[in-house]
């Protein structure tokens, strides 16, 4: 047994580990469901808190219990780990691992956080602290609904928490095995790839290069609405690296090249004249009082950019079925390689596989590099959708849709028609999880590899 076992059992006998209708989880259960190298542990020495907002809006349940416990702590309204009872793990990531947790001020209410836990000394040993501050600073700095909200950060000597907001609906890599032939209808595709696409407007905003889009990094919450999360492989750039631009007509890029696969037009309407075939339109074309509807994707006017670009890194970071072709190549990447993964992600979420995997890691790699991309001919996808997989999946970043007009070009394709990007939080998601039942999660739900949650 590793020496850091010893360390967790001597913990777990002073720090409240269960909930009071669940039996206590024993170190066998931990050592059951966790990964070689990734394990946290647990201690219930004095520690510091830091709340990422000086400000906490009411009607949360879970800023009230922050609140709450605040208030009633007897260490100048400071958190520590001992005011936290965590109650089943829930999946384990590469720097830490997740639980469900309550704070103990607050039994039994409507406050449940996802909680990740850090072990300070397995960080420094395997080089991963810079890691674990990215992402806290990341986390303290996001504000939006399709990203994290982080309620606290707990400090130790010996262990780092954060208490973040916790998905009842699970990821969609979950969500996608449990669909007709493990694959989305074309709407839940939309639905689920405008909102990624904001919550990466948002970040590419923040001077946040995402780096790590996949299903399993897509949680859904109760309302079924998304949240994007894990960000330990983020980078995050300095404030003058990142800034907000207007992009009219006449300084826009040059435009992407013509689409591989012809987008279907658009239904006939009784407005619609159609040459050479309508020699009697319904509605003149000539009529000098009428205004003609602009061309679809035609834009006038300037255009809100936000986007990383001067960015570099030479990072070999990801994961493999992910990885955009300048990672691969280790020519160094910036912001577009969000857009190579929004890509793969659309990708899956159709056909429920990804476009470049091999039968091994370095095979895939491989053919990130060198084969073109291939749609396979089941099932049947619109040819809007494979029009903006290839303009998204196009191998020279400088020509990649996103890399110089951020989400812009991207809101604007026709596979996103009839989105109402200012209202999404009020479109009806295509999926609601059930209510939440505590009870309903056990350690025995901990599967055998652990789930990268966060």
């Amino acid at each position: 047994m590793e020496p850091w076992l010893d360390d967790l059992a001597d913990d777990l006998q002073s720090l409240s580990f269960n909930s009071s209708t669940s039996t206590t989880t024993t170190t066998n259960d931990i050592n059951r469901c966790t990964s070689s190298g990734s394990e946290t542990t647990w201690t219930a020495s004095s520690s510091s808190s830091t709340t990422t907002k000086a400000h906490t809006p009411s009607g949360d349940p879970c800023w009230d219990a922050i609140r709450r416990a605040r208030s009633q702590s007897p260490s100048s309204g400071h958190l520590s780990l001992t005011d936290v009872r965590f109650l089943h793990r829930l999946g384990a990531g590469d720097i830490g691992s997740v639980y469900l947790a309550e704070l103990k001020c607050a039994p039994g209410a409507n406050a449940v956080f996802a909680a990740k836990v850090m072990d300070k000394r397995e960080l420094a040993g395997r080089n991963k602290e810079g890691r674990a501050t990215t992402e806290r600073e990341i986390l303290e700095m996001l504000d939006h609904p399709f990203l994290p909200t982080l309620y606290a950060s707990l400090e130790s000597p010996k262990w780092s928490c954060l208490l973040t907001e916790f998905c009842p609906g699970g990821d969609l890599h979950v969500l996608r095995q449990r669909q007709p032939c493990k694959r989305f209808p074309e709407s839940a595709v939309r639905f689920y790839a405008s909102e990624v696409v904001v919550a990466l407007e948002y970040v590419h905003m923040m001077g946040i290069v995402y780096r790590d889009l996949k299903p399993e990094n897509v949680l859904v919450r109760s309302d079924g609405h998304i949240m994007l999360t894990d960000f330990d492989l983020s980078l995050k750039c300095n404030s003058s690296t990142s800034a907000a631009q207007i992009v009219s007509a006449q300084n826009s890029p040059a435009p992407l090249p013509p689409p591989e696969y012809p987008v279907e037009p658009r239904p006939f309407t009784s407005t619609s004249c159609i040459l050479p075939n309508c020699i009697v339109p319904a509605v003149s074309c000539f009529h000098p009082k009428r205004k003609r509807k602009k061309k679809q994707g035609h834009h006038v006017g300037p255009e809100f950019v936000s986007e990383p670009i001067d960015v570099r890194s030479m990072s070999f970071v990801g994961t493999h079925e992910y990885l955009a072709p300048e990672i691969v190549s280790g020519e160094g990447h910036g912001s577009a390689v969000d857009w190579w993964t929004l890509g793969i992600f659309i990708f899956e979420l159709f056909y429920g596989v990804t476009p470049f995997r091999g039968l091994d890691n370095e095979l895939t790699l491989a053919n990130i590099v060198a084969r073109a991309l291939e749609f396979p001919k089941e099932p049947t996808v619109p040819a809007a959708a494979k029009d903006l997989i290839s303009q998204l999946l196009v191998k020279d970043p400088a020509r990649r849709m996103g890399s110089t007009m951020g989400a812009s070009p991207i809101k604007h394709h026709p596979f996103f028609q009839g989105v109402n990007w200012a209202l999404l939080r009020c479109t009806s998601p295509p999926f609601i999880p059930s209510p939440f039942n505590r009870d309903a999660v056990s350690d025995d739900s901990c599967p055998d590899t652990p789930v990268e949650y966060y």
